[in-house]
């Protein structure tokens, strides 16, 4: 179990609320590609449809257990404690592995948002250049501590959704003046419903990451459920307020690819508003890029603690920053920055996906082997509903496994490249008991 931080000073509610959205969400950024693949009647449905069965049942599970153990590490605590060490670290291991794809897809995504306004300052090692800008930023700024990373998770979740409140003004004027032309949008030219539910699980996807820094946040067990449901209903609102009013406006589905905001603001509102879109799209994969960094540090540093990783891992900073956690994350992010967007979408879906998996199980399990444990939030229903809310993820885990078959990297199946990654954790726990036979 983490040591505790003493009287370091703490994150609140509304910091929490800002880091939580930008490690969901961030913003409507991303959504390009559910419009592009499925049009915008089927997208708003599935933008609608997938919290019901993915992003709900895991802000309760999260609710729950970040309020019973608000651990340093979060869920690799939740699934030690209810399973032992070996799960514990299978649960560490498929996160971070996870999150090496998934931190490569913010960086990736500011690069192509910049290359439809200024596609000199992309191309070639420009572009790589930038995005290790990114990395690094985000690296020093987390250096600086978790208080710091929330409020200024505050100011880049204003300063980046201020362009889509001008852009769904506008559309709604244009809708006023000119009528509604959503039938003018129309179906893209090739439907991929399949593509497009991978991209809406992936945009609602991370609830649980907010739980590994706990012992950074103020009052966690009253803090976290509230945390949880405001980040929830303003991640959907996010979503479709602007989906919808693009649609009212009648721009072509057939449009949206990523990246296709800023065409979108430039219709709508000139090169000022699309250069908003720019730059508010580099605050926002700065913000999510930033909010995870602080997430998924701490799980080497929790690991560490346990004996299962090196114990250098443990060092901090008076601050509370894990810094050597931090860089040593940071390397390895920007060692993936070379991936494409969708390849990472798959893998980085399937490795998140069996980790969110051991965590439903370890709520199924801490509630049958300790009935009694503080529960400031309790999953409503009893045993057998706690059991029920992991089905719809379950299921559309599966779906995306199905999803992903037809796809490759570096030269091999995406699943079995997957499958390969998972594979070496326990291996990889075998190597580090035996190097720290008393690891907890």
């Amino acid at each position: 179990m983490a040591r505790s931080l003493g009287n370091m000073k703490k994150m609140r509610l509304l910091p929490l609320i800002a880091a939580t959205y930008f490690m969901v969400s961030g913003g409507p950024y991303g959504l390009e590609d559910i419009i592009g693949k499925a049009g915008y009647s089927r997208a708003l449905l599935i933008l609608f449809l997938i919290p019901l069965f993915w992003s709900l049942p895991t802000a309760l599970m999260v609710g729950e257990l970040a309020s019973a153990m608000p651990c340093e590490g979060g869920f690799y605590h939740w699934v030690h404690r209810a399973m032992g060490p070996f799960w514990g670290f299978q649960e560490g291991w498929l996160s971070l592995a996870a999150s090496v794809f998934d931190m490569a897809i913010y960086p990736t995504a500011f690069v192509l948002y910049l290359s439809h306004i200024a596609p000199a300052l992309t191309a070639g090692s420009r572009g790589l250049f930038l995005k290790l800008g990114i990395v690094g930023i985000s690296t020093v700024w987390n250096l600086r501590g978790a208080v710091a990373v929330g409020r200024g998770s505050q100011r880049m979740m204003a300063i980046s959704l201020s362009p889509f409140v001008v852009l769904i003004g506008l559309a709604l004027w244009h809708s006023l003046r000119h009528g509604v032309a959503a039938a003018a949008g129309g179906p893209p030219a090739e439907v991929d419903l399949s593509g497009a539910v991978l991209v809406a699980l992936w945009n609602y996807m991370g609830w649980d990451n907010a739980s590994t820094i706990a012992q950074e946040v103020e009052d966690p067990q009253r803090n976290y459920p509230r945390a949880m449901f405001t980040s929830a209903v303003t991640v959907m609102c996010v979503y479709m307020l602007p989906l919808a009013a693009v649609w009212m406006a009648g721009i072509p589905s057939a449009r949206f690819s990523t990246g296709a905001w800023v065409d979108a603001a430039m219709v709508l509102g000139g090169s000022a508003l699309a250069l908003s879109v720019v730059l508010a799209g580099s605050l926002d994969g700065l913000g999510t890029f930033n909010a995870l960094t602080l997430s998924y540090t701490r799980l080497p540093y929790a690991m560490a603690e346990d004996g299962l990783l090196p114990r250098i891992l443990t060092k901090r900073w008076s601050n509370g920053v894990p810094w050597i956690s931090v860089l040593a994350c940071s390397l390895g992010w920007a060692l993936a920055l070379g991936f494409t967007f969708e390849r990472l979408i798959s893998i980085d879906l399937v490795l998140y996906g069996g980790a969110l998996l051991l965590e439903f199980v370890a709520l199924v399990i801490l509630r049958i082997r300790e009935p009694n444990m503080h529960r400031p939030f309790r999953v409503p229903g009893g045993l057998r509903i706690a059991i029920a809310i992991g089905i719809g993820p379950a299921a559309l885990i599966a779906f995306a496994l199905y999803a992903a078959r037809d796809e490759h990297v570096a030269g091999l199946p995406a699943l079995v490249f997957a499958a390969i990654i998972a594979a070496a954790g326990p291996i990889i726990y075998l190597l580090a008991r035996r190097r720290s036979p008393s690891a907890a």
